[in-house]
């Protein structure tokens, strides 16, 4: 039924009690206004209370029920086939109609959900449903106050932002057309509040003292807030509106238009940041605020249009702009770091723009003119001109020198804060979006700068290094300012080591200044020391084998610091030195001591989880990469067992724990065992999709199990305990098959017999779960763990996996393989695997294939047969011997001399195919099984290589060599079977060896040794 004005204080009430502090009553209103969601007129209801004049102050209610609108929209607005609740055409109508009559809303809060819920709308529903939105707002505004203009602002920008997000070309067609039609109107208000609020600054500080001038200051700040919605409406029609020039190559006149005066505003108000700072807070943060979007919103538009916004009247005075500004030494002082951040992020973006860079190649003509490439090239050039005349060599290297002397340097809060929590600190450093401090952003900059003129800045910042390095010896304690310009002079030659190389020789300047830093220990070094192990790690590409063993020597002394922000730099160098192909552990071997000893006590000292995962990770590494691993294997599964425990609701620790486990089982290899302490605990708690971490736990967990079984020397008690998780693993999904069928296949060939013994049912069900749920390339992995599963227990295995074989059968009748070669090889191993059958356990399969329940299967799926299922199988295994692997061959031969022994005509009919078949494998088999096994052993030997035990491929060919088909002789077997044949069908069987073509027979008779 539904919902009228009777029902509003009813809603009012509800929405009130929904957010009561006893659940008692909370708990009753939310199901009641979860259950009217769906009722026709609850939108309207929420619009009536939303409204209401009488609930004015009642903003905590309102606000709620515009909550419940929103969400009502997210799930009902859009109209669905068949739904059975929705909002009617004619409550949107009045909804629609009843929110622009509701401009005027003096609670920003509320003013501001009120906007969401028209663009929300205004999704769905723009242009085919509300097309008079737009001209409404625009006819409101030429009458509106100061604060009806900034709620109709304030829509306007939630509605293009919502709009300009639909990506479909006639959405963007429409957004283009929204722009132009609003783009002028826009603009020329923003330039009017712009005027009006300079003017309003210049007075203000003459009118501080009257009651009626701080009403005025009241309307002005509105007028602010209203000028910056404005400008970020601009900003949408500019960068949405209009197709990328980069892609069409065509001037998008706003932007010449726009720019300029975006910048004479930045210029206009940043006079006024000191000006306010200590007199009024508002309009101060006000004026921080809109220099900084100023600068945004220009560097949005050089990214979106890059070739507009190169204009000789646009980029040459915003660089120029960006540029005095950071190398100024008058802004120095000024506290106004994210303006200064804008100007380098500005002149970053000019310096890396691809369209900005000059092309080389010559000019191309057509018969009609030039060309879309050609025109692309010439405005690069054009654009590529005007970035060289801004930047000089002199500009170039006095941005270089400010960039490293000034913004580079340590200041005294980021001391203190060191100072406070190395650990903090450090982390700090190294994971803050570059555009978000200063310094990390005068840091990229200078990248980018110096990967543009190398040549020119190489021998610069190496005069810096050699100046600080002079003015600041090993033996200076005090933290001067020659220190911290050391500071900044060491991270200038990290940050670009692959092009400095050229200028500096690591060698000599390791063994001259580097590793002199470390000889003094004051309190004070830290900052060096610190600086000294990011450059090790830097540039270690660079160090030659004379001078590795000093690195060495120089990161465990630096493990050993007393301040935690070094010892963690050394640690994530020491990883990059560890992980490096060119990595020596002959100079590494005797250090290892000393370098688990600092993991461990490291471990204890930390606090921070960061921490935590950086230690581990390098112990993970050290793992993967020595091989004296076992004097301090139980140190390590001490240490293990404590991260483990104190890891508890870390996952993102727990994970980098199982992938340190999985390197310290690789590294024990055949002594794993002594680990298992610790791992199976650990392991069956990774695997168990029951328990609370499972979701970010379960694929590092499955790539412990299978590394823990694929080097384990036996079968332990535990291990076999683990299997019946991966029932409910594949149960849940098949995201880990490939893992999950390596570990069966490990639990087979560790000891095949137990464990069948103990999980027969469990394999059962998986291999049913998996064939015929899977695609193909699931099947082929799949479909080797059951050959061997039958190679090794022939007798025990087919009738237990029944189900699992009538859908192998269904796959080899089914056709569609003709043109998908992965098809094909999932019907031919499948063929191989009901072949070894018949070869090994022939009683068996004949059941399988004359069994009714087959037979409705095959009908269910839509086989049909004209012959017996055997005899099908029969054409198949003809069919498909040209597709097979030699073992497969083989069986394929094995199988059909087996047929040749049944007592019934239809074997005559294929006596020539099958005889032709089993002679082409006999003649080729000897050098096809050669080439298997040696193809073999160069995957063993190459499985080696990358960690894999030799007990696993061993056991393998061990499998492989007892097989009984790889045992059995073909040809034996045809000749004798080809006898029986002959005596079960007499006459019959010599006259069809006599349509056999003379030059077949011979082969056939050559093949069986026959006279």
């Amino acid at each position: 039924m539904a919902l009228t004005a009777s029902d509003l204080p009813a809603m009012y009430s509800l929405l009130a009690n929904s957010m009561s502090g006893d659940e008692s009553v909370r708990r009753p209103a939310e199901a009641a206004l979860s259950q009217s969601e769906s009722r026709p007129g609850f939108c309207s209801c929420l619009m009536e209370v939303i409204a209401s004049k009488d609930l004015v102050s009642h903003v905590d209610v309102r606000l709620m029920a515009s909550v419940y609108f929103k969400n009502s929209i997210n799930r009902h607005w859009k109209s669905r086939r068949n739904a059975s609740s929705g909002i009617s055409n004619e409550e949107k109508i009045h909804l629609r109609q009843k929110l622009l009559s509701h401009l005027r809303e003096e609670n920003y809060k509320i003013a501001e959900m009120l906007a969401v819920l028209i663009s929300k709308i205004a999704r769905f529903d723009y242009p085919r449903e509300w097309p008079d939105l737009f001209s409404v707002l625009a006819q409101q505004l030429h009458s509106a106050d100061v604060l009806a203009s900034h709620r109709i602002f304030m829509i306007l920008f939630r509605t293009l932002k919502e709009l300009s997000t639909k990506r479909l070309t006639a959405d963007q067609r429409t957004f283009a057309e929204i722009s132009s039609q609003l783009f002028d109107f826009s603009w020329h208000l923003w330039q009017t509040d712009v005027q009006t609020i300079l003017r309003g600054f210049s007075t203000m500080a003459q009118s501080y003292s009257s009651i009626s001038a701080e009403q005025h200051h009241d309307e002005l700040f509105l007028t602010c807030q209203r000028w910056f919605l404005c400008l970020k409406i601009v900003r949408q029609l500019t960068i949405s509106g209009f197709q990328s020039d980069a892609k069409s190559i065509q001037e998008i006149k706003p932007v010449k238009e726009v720019s300029p005066l975006l910048l004479n505003a930045v210029q206009s108000f940043l006079p006024y940041y000191s000006s306010f700072q200590n007199r009024d807070t508002k309009f101060w943060e006000f004026v921080k605020k809109a220099c900084v979007k100023l600068m945004k919103v220009l560097a949005a538009i050089q990214s979106r249009h890059p070739y507009s916004f190169g204009d000789k009247c646009v980029l040459p005075v915003v660089v120029d702009f960006c540029l005095n500004k950071i190398t100024d030494p008058k802004q120095a002082s000024l506290p106004f770091e994210e303006f200064f951040i804008q100007c380098m992020v500005m002149v970053k973006s000019v310096l890396e723009c691809k369209e900005y860079k000059p092309s080389l190649t010559g000019r191309v003509m057509e018969e009609n003119g030039v060309t879309f490439e050609q025109r692309k090239k010439n405005a690069s050039n054009a654009v590529s001109g005007i970035v060289s005349s801004l930047l000089p060599n002199e500009r170039i290297v006095l941005l270089c020198n400010i960039l490293v002397r000034r913004y580079f340097v340590l200041t005294a809060s980021d001391l203190e804060e060191w100072y406070q929590n190395p650990e903090s600190f450090h982390h700090e450093q190294d994971m803050i979006q570059w555009s978000e401090k200063l310094r990390p952003c005068a840091e990229a900059l200078y990248m980018v700068l110096f990967e543009n003129y190398n040549q020119l800045l190489g021998p610069i910042v190496v005069s810096i290094l050699q100046e600080a390095m002079n003015n600041c010896p090993p033996s200076v304690t005090e933290i001067t300012p020659a220190l911290l310009l050391k500071d900044a002079a060491y991270a200038a030659t990290a940050y670009v080591y692959y092009e400095l190389s050229n200028y500096l020789n690591f060698r000599d300047w390791f063994n001259g200044a580097l590793s002199l830093e470390l000889s003094n220990d004051h309190p004070n070094r830290r900052i060096i020391h610190r600086k000294v192990a990011m450059i090790l790690g830097h540039w270690v590409s660079e160090i030659k084998d004379d001078t590795k063993r000093a690195v060495y020597c120089s990161l465990i002394t630096l493990l050993q610091d007393n301040d935690l922000a070094v010892k963690l730099a050394a640690s994530r160098s020491l990883c990059l030195h560890v992980e490096d192909a060119n990595f020596s552990e002959q100079y590494f071997i005797d250090l290892l001591p000393i370098c688990w000893e600092s993991c461990f006590k490291m471990v204890e000292e930390v606090q921070e989880f960061d921490s935590k995962v950086q230690i581990l990770n390098l112990i993970s590494v050290l793992l993967g990469h020595v091989s004296e691993v076992i004097p301090y294997a139980q140190k390590l599964v001490q240490f293990f067992q404590k991260v483990w425990e104190e890891s508890y609701g870390e996952s993102l620790l727990q994970i980098q724990l199982l992938v340190a486990l999985r390197s310290f089982v690789i590294a024990l290899a055949y002594q794993s065992p002594i680990c298992y302490s610790i791992l199976l605990p650990i392991l069956q708690k990774g695997i168990d999709i029951n328990s609370p971490d499972a979701l970010n736990l379960l694929e590092d967990s499955m790539a412990l199990w299978e590394t823990t079984l694929s080097y384990a020397p036996m079968m332990v008690p535990q291990l076999l305990a683990c299997f019946p998780y991966m029932v409910d693993i594949i149960e849940k999904s098949f995201d880990h098959l490939q893992v999950a069928v390596s570990i069966m296949e490990s639990y087979i060939i560790l000891d095949g017999g137990e464990f069948l013994n103990m999980h027969a049912s469990s394999v059962a069900k998986i291999l049913d779960l998996i064939i015929g749920n899977v695609n193909d390339k699931g099947l082929l992995s799949i479909l080797p763990v059951i050959d061997i599963l039958v190679q090794c227990f022939p007798a025990e295995v087919p009738p237990l996996i029944n189900s699992c074989l009538q859908k192998l059968v269904i796959i080899c009748l089914s056709g569609g393989d003709d043109r998908d070669p992965s098809k094909t090889a999932v019907k031919t191993s499948s063929a191989a695997i009901l072949a070894r059958i018949l070869v090994v356990n022939t009683t068996y399969l004949a059941q399988l294939t004359s069994n009714s329940s087959l037979s409705v299967l095959l009908q269910q799926a839509g086989v049909t047969i004209e012959d017996s299922v055997l005899f099908c199988l029969t054409d198949i295994w003809l069919d498909k011997v040209d597709n097979a692997s030699p073992m497969q061959k083989k069986t394929f031969g094995l199988a059909l001399s087996i047929i040749l022994t049944l007592r019934m005509p239809q074997v005559l009919d294929k006596l020539d195919q099958i005889l032709s078949t089993c002679t082409s494998v006999i003649l080729g088999g000897d050098r096809d099984l050669t080439e298997d096994e040696s193809s073999g052993d160069m995957s063993s030997s190459r499985s080696q290589g990358e960690g894999t035990p030799p007990s696993k491929e061993l056991r393998k060919s061990q499998i492989k060599v007892s097989d009984p088909i790889y045992q059995m002789s073909l040809e034996k077997s045809v000749r004798e079977n080809l006898q029986t044949c002959s005596t079960l069908h007499g006459d019959a069987f010599n006259s069809a060896i006599s349509r056999i073509h003379p030059s077949e027979l011979a082969q056939v008779k050559q093949a069986l040794k026959l006279p």
